[in-house]
């Protein structure tokens, strides 16, 4: 099969596990949207292709939901994309604990952008350091969910990439023993 129909078959698959994870119940922040991010860098061949896959899960889901702060959203995009680029490190030397680190890492550009765009824009918080701290602070319980789904969303995607390369790597053992 041609690369760029696995890769087309794969960004159509990861846009839809990313407005599903968005669309069907979940806990707040506990989504695969930055984990099918990390998922695409690592896989497609383009960066440009690979930040399509979080950008498309949004806007697409953003059509169904609804756009809240203009304000925020254009961050709260990049910062989803951001993971694309950490998957470079990933392509060098794909390890449980380089894929950890990429999904920790994800968690951390997304809660400190965000909320920094928060703090920045919203006028909840008085332009201050102690009003960004206070911000920060306000946003904790929801990097516990957000650092829980990147981490569960990326062992889901590499785990079953990994159990498809074994079985891929079985079956032609098979086939030439």
């Amino acid at each position: 099969m041609k690369a760029w129909m696995t890769e087309v078959g794969m960004f159509s698959m990861l846009v839809a596990l990313g407005v599903a994870g968005r669309l069907l119940p979940h806990e707040p922040n506990f989504m695969p949207i930055a984990a099918t991010a990390l998922f695409s860098g690592y896989f497609m061949r383009h960066v440009s292709f690979a930040a399509c896959v979080p950008l498309a899960s949004m806007l697409i889901s953003d059509a169904v939901l609804g756009v809240y702060d203009y304000k925020v959203m254009g961050v709260v995009y990049l910062c989803l994309m951001a993971p694309v680029l950490l998957s470079a490190v990933l392509k060098r030397r794909l390890t449980v604990t380089t894929v950890g680190a990429g999904a920790v890492g994800s968690s951390a550009l997304f809660f400190v952008g965000t909320n920094f765009a928060v703090w920045l824009s919203s006028g909840m918080y008085e332009h201050t350091l102690s009003g960004l701290v206070r911000c920060y602070v306000a946003a904790l319980p929801f990097l516990r969910n957000t650092l829980m789904g990147d981490l569960f969303w990326s062992g889901m995607l590499f785990g079953a990439w990994a159990l498809v390369g074994a079985a891929r790597r079985a079956a032609v053992a098979r086939a030439t023993a």
